[in-house]
């Protein structure tokens, strides 16, 4: 499990099925077997040295993700497991991506924020709320706005400066994970012929 808080940003040295990460601050406590968050995918550390970690990836993780874009030389974010206690300061992620959006756009909006605009395949739309939480490679972010099938998230200066939100591009593709409680809600709510009523609520323990 992991929150959206990326830790670091990490520079990729070898991409594909054996991928090699150069990075620092996520190796504290990072060991073979650990578990760690490359642009929001949760991978298992199978070596960790003293300047980074390497993992190996599925076809079909590379296929589903962004990971199969990943070059030498690209930069990629990076956050550890959370750790039973840790601060949640972003929202529950847990690092099983639910498709690729493209990005439409990121744009200045005055006093260095930033406006990321994502286009997301129609299915996901169900679980895309104003205000509510979405990672996009990993990050935490909010829906500041819908249109279509495209969202758009403000990003603050700290998150543009410390993630690799800086580097996108237009058209490139990012890793999307919807938030969970909406689907164990869906789930919920489908059992029960999908009418939401006080009684409802009352089954479900609200």
């Amino acid at each position: 499990m992991f929150t959206g808080i990326i830790e670091e940003v990490g520079r990729v040295e070898r991409a594909g099925a054996r991928l090699q990460v150069r990075c620092r601050e996520v190796l504290g406590g990072l060991r073979a077997g650990s578990s760690v968050a490359v642009n929001g995918v949760c991978l298992t550390a199978a070596e960790v040295g003293a300047e980074g970690f390497v993992a190996d990836i599925s076809p079909e993780t590379l296929r589903v993700t962004n990971l199969g874009d990943l070059r030498p030389g690209g930069v990629v974010n990076l956050e550890r497991a959370m750790t039973a206690g840790g601060r949640l300061d972003g929202h529950l992620v847990q690092g099983h991506i639910d498709a690729t959006g493209e990005v439409v756009g990121l744009d200045q909006a005055g006093n260095e924020n930033w406006r990321l605009r994502v286009r997301y395949p129609r299915e996901l739309g169900r679980y895309i709320v104003m205000k509510g939480s979405i990672a996009i490679d990993g990050i935490s972010l909010t829906v500041a706005a819908l249109e279509g099938e495209v969202l758009a998230a403000a990003v603050i200066p700290h998150t543009y400066r410390n993630t690799n939100l800086h580097t996108r591009r237009p058209r490139e593709r990012v890793n999307l994970e919807c938030d969970i409680l909406a689907k164990y809600v869906e789930k919920l709510l489908g059992r029960g012929g999908g009418s939401l009523s006080l009684e409802r609520l009352r089954e479900l323990g609200y």
